[in-house]
């Protein structure tokens, strides 16, 4: 039995940035060096990428597979029934949810909020309930049962697109909690909705060319404190926009 499994929803279909998890950062696609940095995490047993089965995702499922990435390919704007037939398939404990549009994740900030969720009695933690956190470093750890709990509900279509809101939008049947940092970084953004980010992001990933993997969140802030100009040029209050990831 796999006791925690990460699913990485990603599409080529975005609104706003078409393509953008295939679009080249470093010479590799945008998806795959989110992957190889969410690969560095010590308490995920296992990742899979779940896209739809539109052809638009066509690219994306044959790239993940020519790597040996795994990937399942299911509806495409139903994305909470993606989650249920990888969940019913692979019967994990716990899901970390992650999104395509946030390739500076930080593995350590994945394994320090899967550990705070098995010391917890939640069924589900983000760290985005509240905001300290930069945009792009998004993270959800939920019980795999909830999410057939929250299929019993009679979702509607908005929470079957957007797959935890049906969680953290009924704070009264299910227990939430949010992670928090110790410091408010919640005006700095660093993920990839507009082109404008990711000139950001790839200019990031250049000045840690050879480590893409490894660079940790301290890392990251050192070197933008250095470079106090380097930033996206798309405002923080656009944050979550139509919640357009996958």
């Amino acid at each position: 039995m796999i006791s925690t499994l990460a699913i990485l929803q990603a599409r080529m279909s975005s609104s706003r940035l078409p393509g953008k998890v295939m679009m080249l950062i470093n010479g590799e696609p945008m998806i795959y060096r989110q992957v190889e940095r969410i690969r560095q995490s010590k308490t995920i047993d296992r990742l899979i990428v779940a896209t739809s089965t539109d052809p638009s995702d066509d690219e994306l499922a044959d790239f993940l597979q020519l790597k040996g990435i795994l990937v399942y390919r299911g509806a495409l704007n139903d994305v909470l029934s993606r989650f249920l037939e990888i969940e019913q398939a692979t019967h994990p404990k716990v899901i970390v949810r992650l999104t395509g549009d946030c390739p500076l994740v930080m593995p350590q900030l994945i394994d320090q909020m899967v550990d705070r969720f098995h010391e917890s009695e939640l069924d589900y933690l983000s760290n985005s309930l509240k905001l300290t956190f930069p945009d792009g470093l998004d993270i959800e750890v939920m019980s795999a049962s909830v999410l057939e709990k929250v299929l019993a509900l009679n979702p509607s279509m908005a929470e079957r697109e957007h797959v935890t809101l049906g969680i953290y939008s009924r704070p009264g049947i299910f227990k939430i909690g949010n992670f928090s940092n110790d410091v408010d970084l919640s005006q700095e953004r660093w993920t990839v909705d507009y082109f404008e980010d990711l000139v950001f992001v790839r200019q990031v990933f250049d000045a840690f060319k050879g480590s893409e993997g490894s660079f940790n969140l301290e890392d990251l802030r050192l070197f933008l404190s250095s470079n106090p100009g380097l930033k996206s040029a798309i405002t923080p209050d656009r944050r979550n926009e139509q919640l357009d990831c996958g």
